[in-house]
């Protein structure tokens, strides 16, 4: 395959990285490019070399799909491409017509000069992946655009745009036009200039104030990335710039080998391969065809409803919102209005874009107005006859071809599609709460969906910003039934001995951005409640705690009511341990002649997370999640588990599942312990036994 296009303005030799999807820099990739630059400089009729990329960007720095093979680091890497390009000759030039991150803009630091447009996007973001630049990023930045901007950058790792560093050397232009015109002008200065052709590691960072910079830095990644050493690891590297630059390579590359090898870097890599993966439908053909989406309905205007409607209307797609009453449906635009307005007040949104989104929202009560949608997503009360009779309306209104789509949480979408006409136009999408802000849509598949409806849908979800995982039919599907065990484990763990909130500082402690307890208190706990109830009749055998019950039937069903597990005060969402939630879990106690034991950190960890990890390994088998890695991306998506970790499933692997299997049973010899519960699922026991992993399963 052809990576690298050369082709010739004049006296400047134009050289074009083209590695979809991110213009990667791939084994294959960094042959073709010293090849061509060294055909260039070999070329008389040259007296310049500009890069830039293909698709509207740069580079994107590592070809992912090399990740732990050879290839990443086999001969020419990227530190050979980066110093063939310095030592150059003839001026070599980026054009940075794009994204430009991670390797993608270290190659642009080593490069004599770069011109950028003005919307570019650069940044080093590989602490997101538990690294540091490990191609002289950490040395190279802070020489182009000075050290408290350096660190910044490299500790966040977050992007940033081309015309906020105009004023800095890492630019010699940032443009409006043609960005690879411009780069060759500034090249046949270069080459005409006289001079020797400028280098950023011959560069001085500016040492005033350094240390208060350093010190603020420290302080900063250690406080609010305690779990992750990337990051202070990353302010010692930017600190190795101050001094030779030589030296402060070869920091930078032992730090950079040192992460590699951590289980953080492990487990933040796996994640983001993860979560690339999972768009990934192993049975659905490539190619497949779309249907085009260019309005979409809303039925019910609550605050799921609401939330899902500003997805659609933020990707500047129209929205009809069905309501039953006017005053449900005023109440939920007001809502959506008065979200936008917040985010117009925090700079997110300028007044006109909040002018824009609302004229796209078309609120009604008429259920008719559906007719002319592609897409419309049923966001009504979570009871089965309710949703059943929305769908049989939705068949009765909605165009030929349109999808129809229920936001069900729990229930079965082959009934809800069977009250149809249409079965092969009917899925899931489950939204997560709030529907505007949470990331994951689970994606659920119907026996009979059509392949071209499950494609859209995946494609959709990219217009809209979602992380979209599929899963198959079953009682709440991936995450919520997974969940549920989670909540069962936490609720006997109280029974027994521990407090809520002992349960869940350690799992916060731990890496759970919330504890089960507040989460409860956060969703509600009549949800719960209402699940149990149905539990109850269908599944008899599952052993519940009943403490979650007396609660409910105090009325304290979370932060809607003022009191949960916990008390809030003047709607201040600030959990107050509360004694009368004490006594109540002293009295259950008493009730079922339960005498208290002292409980540890690490055996409520252990019991919640395998909780998980033995219904996650039970969905794999059963066929409802693709693989491993999707379930991780549910919990890193949806609810709160610490990227670092992995997921679930990773973190399982990284323990190993003979001990997981092992510390299973022996929860299950307590004299407390529920035996069913605590028996491995087959394919975890199987996996134990045979030395395996769930994600080489």
């Amino acid at each position: 395959m052809n990576c690298v296009h050369a082709s010739r303005s004049g006296d400047i030799a134009i050289l074009t990285l083209d590695n979809p999807p991110v213009n990667g820099f791939g084994l294959q990739q960094r042959r073709q490019v010293v090849e061509a630059m060294d055909a260039a400089a070999a070329d008389p009729g040259v007296v310049g070399i500009v890069v830039t990329g293909a698709s509207g960007l740069f580079s994107g720095g590592a070809d992912i799909r090399e990740f732990g093979k050879p290839e990443a680091i086999a001969s020419p890497h990227l530190l050979d491409l980066i110093a063939i390009a310095e030592a150059c000759a003839k001026p070599v030039v980026a054009a940075i017509n794009g994204t430009c991150v991670g390797g993608g803009l270290e190659f642009a630091l080593g490069c004599h000069a770069r011109v950028a447009a003005r919307q570019a996007l650069v940044g080093l973001p590989e602490v997101k992946l538990g690294l540091i630049p490990g191609a002289g990023g950490t040395q190279r930045l802070p020489r182009a655009v000075g050290l408290e901007r350096a660190l910044r950058m490299i500790v966040s790792g977050d992007p940033v745009q081309a015309s906020t560093l105009a004023d800095t050397a890492l630019f010699d232009a940032v443009v409006d036009d043609d960005v690879v015109d411009a780069a060759a002008r500034v090249a046949r200065a270069l080459a005409g200039g006289g001079r020797p052709l400028p280098r950023l590691r011959e560069a001085v960072v500016e040492g005033a104030q350094a240390e208060a910079l350093l010190a603020s830095a420290r302080a900063a990644a250690a406080g609010a990335f305690a779990h992750e050493p990337a990051r202070l690891r990353a302010v010692e590297a930017v600190a190795a710039s101050l001094g030779d630059f030589a030296q402060g390579m070869q920091r930078e590359s032992e730090t950079f080998f040192l992460l590699m090898a951590t289980p953080q870097s492990q487990a933040l890599r796996h994640a983001f391969l993860a979560q690339r993966a999972a768009g990934h439908v192993a049975d659905l053909p490539r190619g497949t065809p779309t249907r085009a989406i260019a309005r979409v309905g809303v039925v019910g205007a609550g605050t799921m409803g609401g939330g899902i409607s500003m997805n659609f209307l933020n990707a500047g797609i129209p929205v009809v919102l069905v309501e039953a009453q006017q005053q449900a449906l005023e109440r939920g635009v007001a809502t959506i209005a008065r979200n936008y307005e917040q985010s117009a007040r925090k700079g997110r949104l300028d007044p006109a874009q909040v002018q824009q989104r609302m004229a796209l929202l078309e609120p009604t009560l008429d259920f008719g107005r559906l007719g002319d949608c592609d897409l419309v997503v049923e966001a009504v009360f979570e009871d089965m006859e309710v949703k059943r009779a929305v769908f049989e309306r939705l068949d009765a209104t909605a165009r030929p071809g349109a999808i129809l789509a229920s936001n069900t949480s729990t229930l079965d979408v082959d009934a809800i599609a069977a009250c149809t006409s249409r079965p092969q136009d009917v899925l899931g999408m489950h939204f997560f709460s709030p529907a505007n802000v949470m990331k994951l849509l689970e994606v659920v598949r119907g026996e009979a969906t059509a392949p071209d409806v499950l494609a859209t849908v995946m494609q959709l979800s990219r217009r809209i910003g979602k992380t979209a995982v599929v899963a198959r039919v079953c009682d709440g599907f991936i995450g919520n039934r997974m969940i549920e065990h989670y909540g069962r484990m936490a609720t006997s763990l109280v029974e027994e001995g521990a407090s809520p909130q002992q349960v869940d500082r350690a799992l916060q402690d731990w890496g759970m951005a919330m504890g089960p307890f507040r989460m409860g208190d956060l969703a509600g706990n009549d949800i719960g409640w209402a699940i149990r109830k149905r539990r109850y009749v269908q599944r008899p055998e599952m052993v519940y705690s009943r403490l979650a019950d007396r609660l409910c039937e105090q009325g304290r069903f979370g932060q809607k009511t003022g009191k949960g597990w916990y008390r809030y005060e003047g709607g201040d969402r600030q959990p107050i341990p509360d004694p009368e939630v004490d006594r109540l879990v002293e009295a259950y106690r008493r009730e079922i002649g339960v005498t208290p034991r002292r409980i540890d950190d690490v055996e409520i960890v252990e019991r919640c997370i395998y909780a998980l990890v033995n219904e996650g390994a039970r969905l794999l088998e059963e066929g409802i999640a693709q693989r491993a890695s999707d379930i991780d991306v549910v919990y890193l998506s949806g609810y709160g588990f610490p990227a670092w970790r992995g997921g679930p499933m990773a973190y399982a692997d990284q323990v190993g599942l003979y001990m997981v299997a092992r510390r299973m049973r022996q929860f299950a010899a307590q004299p407390a312990g529920d035996a069913a519960f605590w028996e491995p699922a087959p394919l975890l026991a199987r996996l134990a036994g045979q030395g395996g992993s769930f994600h080489r399963a």
